[in-house]
């Protein structure tokens, strides 16, 4: 998901610190910085309450929202965030699961760099060996 801002995190924990009111899509997007479709996505899910046909978010949506964009952040899949958040709104007794998932994914994360480590010592093995041969 790139062009996120994630800077929009430290936004969303400014607001719970300075109010309590409830927001609109539009306010949330353009205060917070969220991407209007992670909000929809997040109506779609059925995470946020709709009032006189408007979706409404408060505190606990501003928080599952920096939630979400964390798990975005990470690398999560959009299937992935709505399965982790299915079991966090289940509570407590889901946490061992949700820890499983986190792993699981710091894992593929994990790959992924030592992959891309390979990759930077085969160019550099190629310049290094560029080198040798300009000098002789």
């Amino acid at each position: 998901m790139n062009g996120v801002n994630w800077s929009a995190k430290k936004n969303i924990k400014n607001y719970k610190k300075n109010n309590s009111m409830d927001m609109m899509k539009q306010d949330v997007s353009e205060k917070y910085k969220i991407p209007m479709y992670i909000l929809e996505l997040y109506e779609d899910w059925n995470l946020c309450r709709k009032d006189a046909g408007f979706f409404q978010y408060n505190d606990t949506d501003l928080e599952y929202l920096g939630m979400i964009m964390t798990l975005y952040n990470a690398g999560f899949k959009q299937e992935e965030i709505l399965k982790y958040m299915q079991l966090f709104l289940k509570g407590g007794a889901t946490a061992a699961e949700r820890m499983c998932i986190l792993k699981k994914k710091r894992d593929q994360v994990l790959q992924e760099i030592h992959a891309q480590e390979k990759r930077l010592e085969d160019l550099d093995y190629l310049r290094f060996k560029m080198r040798k041969e300009s000098l002789t």
